[in-house]
């Protein structure tokens, strides 16, 4: 079967010099026009892992065409029969594919996700090119209604006035997809494993700290504290100027860390372009001409994943926790510029890299986990999710530090720049490690106690009153119930 190859196109849609980096499919006729005009048309608001997921999701589509055509006499049971194969495969019980794209069974999750991004595609075909519709809706069941009011209920609950948007609502709930995903699994809270505290003095010195190149060595403990002792995620970090380090007016000893938004931000310096623009995006184009690294393709991308900013200049003010992390920051940080002296850089960058072909070049993603990997190897450990060693473990731990010095759920939510109390729940919820605990120790005091615990004699106390009856009142457990997530 003759393959279809996704590659990154540059598109030009006017007499100007800019163009658009968009991933595209390539068949045996050229680019997939109507995959190229709806990724196009939704460019200006969507995201380039968006963009691929939906790029993805046609080219399986587009594959499964390929491979079972002229079986199918309706566009909607192809669909049906696609959507069903992503979930079971493609390969027989003798581990034969006649239609030889030996597929895989994908997760409930992935194939609602795949379905989603088809949904979208198809219906802005079906609305701008008058095509018929390969998923189109029907009418909804009593039980389907109710199952699309929970949806609804669940996506606006936590909106401000969410309760008088105009969402056509009673519409809404008597269509379904004739097509649709399964249910997935029921996801609890997670465990925001952190990266574990005893473990960190030994990785930032004998670890990050022993790096062959000195530069190198601090370069990474800079980053690291951030991570660690600030809670930024590490893509955040990459997008670090020079500029953004201020001398802390109230700690001689300290610094000021602020983390502008990689576009909108505030170009330092008082900077205005010649047509009087203040962003960095600007910036960046005027004197670098550079686009800003989260509209990059390939390595070179750093995504931005914040959206709550804590200033009109569009930055977001780093907060450390314990305060000596600010301080070894700024030692360090002294050493790290006599280190970018000497070195011809074409970009406002902090953080570069010193290998011999891209020296003075931004440091990318990729470099840096390959250097938290390596001083993990120094010592031996190695990097794992579930044991909480990897770089955004660094800041579930600063999340679980502030939770567990009883610091304030808002001023949590505001050292994190989360945009929903909710988001930090996570670091308030009794985690795998914190429940396995808990039972040892009530086995403990069981066999202490000798059965105590059936006496009919013993005063509630207020906490044990709050653990029930406040679901009317509280249902996201925030403050009552058995493990409330703000205790």
């Amino acid at each position: 079967m003759v393959g279809i190859v996704k590659v990154t196109a540059q598109i030009k849609t006017d007499h100007s010099g800019a163009v658009l980096e968009v991933p595209v499919l390539l068949t045996h006729q050229g680019v997939f026009e109507p995959l190229l005009d709806y990724v196009l048309s939704q460019s200006h608001r969507n995201s380039l892992p968006w963009m691929n997921r939906v790029v993805f999701s046609c080219q399986l589509l587009l594959e499964y065409m390929e491979a079972n055509k002229g079986l199918f006499s309706e566009p909607s049971k192809l669909f049906l029969s696609f959507v069903q194969k992503l979930s079971t495969g493609t390969i027989g019980k003798d581990g034969s594919d006649p239609s030889q794209l030996y597929w895989l069974p994908r997760s409930v999750s992935n194939v609602n996700q795949l379905l989603s991004s088809l949904n979208g595609l198809t219906d802005w075909l079906v609305l701008n090119n008058q095509n018929q519709s390969i998923n189109p809706f029907e009418q909804a069941t009593s039980h389907q209604e109710r199952l699309n009011y929970a949806a609804w209920f669940k996506r606006n609950q936590h909106n401000f006035l969410g309760h008088i948007k105009n969402n056509a609502l009673t519409e809404m709930l008597k269509k379904v997809r004739k097509v649709r995903g399964k249910q997935d699994v029921l996801k609890v809270d997670g465990d925001a494993i952190s990266f574990p505290e005893n473990l960190f003095k030994s990785f930032f010195i004998d670890g990050i700290g022993s790096a062959r190149d000195v530069r190198v060595a601090v370069r990474d403990q800079l980053i690291l504290l951030l991570m660690h002792g600030a809670g930024v995620r590490e893509s955040d970090a990459l997008h670090l100027w020079v500029d953004d380090v201020f001398y802390d007016p109230e700690n001689s000893n300290s610094v000021i860390v602020r983390l502008y938004h990689p576009e909108d931000g505030k170009a330092p310096n008082n900077w205005r372009g010649r047509k009087r623009q203040t962003t960095r995006a600007a910036y960046l184009a005027e004197k670098y001409h550079l686009k800003p690294r989260n509209k990059l393709t390939g390595t070179a991308r750093i995504g931005w994943k914040t959206r709550v900013v804590d200033d009109s200049d569009n930055f977001i003010h780093l907060h450390w926790f314990p305060a000596y992390y600010g301080e070894l920051f700024a030692k360090l940080w002294r050493q790290y510029l006599l280190y970018l002296l000497p070195l011809e850089r074409m970009h406002p960058y902090a953080f570069v890299s010193f290998s011999k072909y891209q020296l003075g070049q931004s440091l990318t993603l990729n470099a840096f986990n390959q250097s938290y990997k390596a001083a993990m190897a120094r010592i031996k450990q190695t990097v794992s999710k579930p044991t909480g060693r990897t770089p955004h473990a660094h800041r579930h731990a600063y999340g679980r530090r502030l939770s567990n010095a009883k610091v304030d759920p808002l001023l949590i939510k505001k050292a994190l720049h989360h945009a929903s109390l909710l988001s930090q729940s996570v670091y308030t919820q009794p985690g795998i490690r914190d429940v396995t605990e808990a039972c040892e120790e009530a086995m403990t005091r069981l066999d202490r106690q000798e059965h105590a615990i059936f006496r009919q004699d013993v005063e509630l106390s207020w906490k044990e009153i709050m653990e029930t009856g406040f679901d009317d009142i509280d249902p996201d457990g925030l403050f009552a119930g058995k493990y409330p997530k703000f205790r």
